[in-house]
């Protein structure tokens, strides 16, 4: 915890530096829109501008259960300002943080019990690695239990419980504490939008591509706008808003092709582009091969035995549409994947390309060059 605070530290005062070295005007302040092009700030005082950009960010999500709030529950922003572990906990949730803070706790030896709603974990990729992160979850003693319906949550004697329905009957599980990892929602309750002609639907800002919103001087980009809740996505709109409030004359438009998702769990999960459950959702021509970490010398070398790697590729020409690493360090393995197609590699030409033995990264080659022979074969 005093490594995490230092480093907190570290980060924060850099960026507090740059919005403080006088290159810009910094304001402290809560703000609502009064009408289109003025906000009144919580200190008493109004800014009008000819533009404006929306970055306020998430908050965690209401409970789906009336009583888990008088339970109390940690959250992602909480867990981490704990001075003592809890020696039980039950993690609500399957997503990418609810899975990482699972095993974060799991491995200082607090015992975990994770209920998800979704069929499987981490829903946004494909079953494969789910199936991967279940057994390695189970391995190291964490209990799972998908498909499930949260009932109740009560505070019983030296425990919290939560009530769930789980294959047509219903279960208790019991802790000392709870995790609510169910998701965030925009933190745009306060903005008073309708003010401005800003639509949000599904309390999330609608944009464009070019990051306008219904109001085309106000421009959304992070979190609150969404679709995704990723840092580098984040960035990325905030620099195509900025360039087109710069640039009215020639805009820039987000694009989505090249979506990375990380979890960071052990194994990590890491994918980039199309995944095969949205290419059959769409309809989208495309053929696959995988290759196991299991039959690889330098994972095998370094005991790391769980997971695959997978790629996606056009049927006809063979360009990359998507990898999926399940294994060791695989966000680092990814941007290997994100670089060839972001120059529209081909698996042929990834299959070409030289990588160093034994590494992790050459693990690529196998699928590439099954793919590139399938593609050639085809008449």
């Amino acid at each position: 915890m005093q490594r995490k605070n230092r480093l907190i530290k570290e980060f924060a005062d850099y960026r507090h530096q740059q919005l403080t070295d006088g290159r810009f005007e910094f304001i402290r302040a809560e703000a609502r829109f009064t009408d289109k092009h003025t906000v009144t700030l919580s200190t008493g005082k109004s800014l009008s501008a000819a533009h404006f950009v929306i970055a306020t960010g998430s908050i965690v999500g209401p409970s789906p259960l009336p009583d888990l709030d008088q339970v109390g529950y940690l959250t992602s922003d909480t867990a981490l300002t704990l001075d003592r572990l809890p020696k039980s906990l039950i993690v609500l949730g399957g997503g990418a943080v609810a899975v990482e803070f699972a095993q974060f706790f799991a491995r200082f030896g607090v015992k975990i019990t994770i209920l998800q709603r979704s069929p499987q974990l981490i829903r946004d990729f494909d079953e494969g690695a789910a199936d991967v992160l279940k057994e390695a979850f189970e391995t190291e003693g964490i209990q799972v239990y998908s498909h499930t319906r949260l009932v109740s949550a009560s505070g019983v004697p030296g425990a919290k419980q939560i009530q769930f329905e789980h294959q047509g009957k219903v279960h208790a599980v019991e802790a000392e504490e709870i995790f609510f990892g169910l998701g965030r929602i925009p933190n745009i309750d306060r903005l008073d939008l309708e003010r401005a002609g800003v639509i949000a639907s599904l309390e999330t800002i609608l944009t464009d591509a070019q990051m306008q919103t219904d109001a085309p001087h106000i421009y959304a980009v992070g979190d609150c706008t969404g679709p995704y809740e990723i840092v580098h996505i984040a960035i990325q709109q905030g620099e195509i808003a900025g360039y087109n409030i710069a640039h009215p004359d020639s805009p820039r438009a987000i694009d989505y092709r090249l979506l990375i998702n990380i979890v960071f769990t052990d194994p990590q999960i890491a994918s980039v582009g199309l995944t095969e459950k949205e290419a059959r959702l769409h309809n989208i021509p495309y053929v696959a091969a995988s290759y196991p970490f299991a039959d690889h010398g330098k994972s095998m070398i370094m005991e790391a035995l769980h997971g695959f790697v997978k790629l996606l590729a056009h049927p006809v020409s063979g360009e990359i549409l998507g990898g999926c690493c399940v294994g060791p360090v695989g966000g680092e393995l990814i941007n290997e994947i994100a670089a060839a197609m972001y120059k529209r590699m081909t698996v042929r030409e990834l299959a070409s390309m030289p990588h160093y033995h034994p590494t992790l990264a050459e693990i690529w080659t196998y699928p590439a060059e099954e793919l590139a022979e399938q593609i050639e074969r085809k008449p």
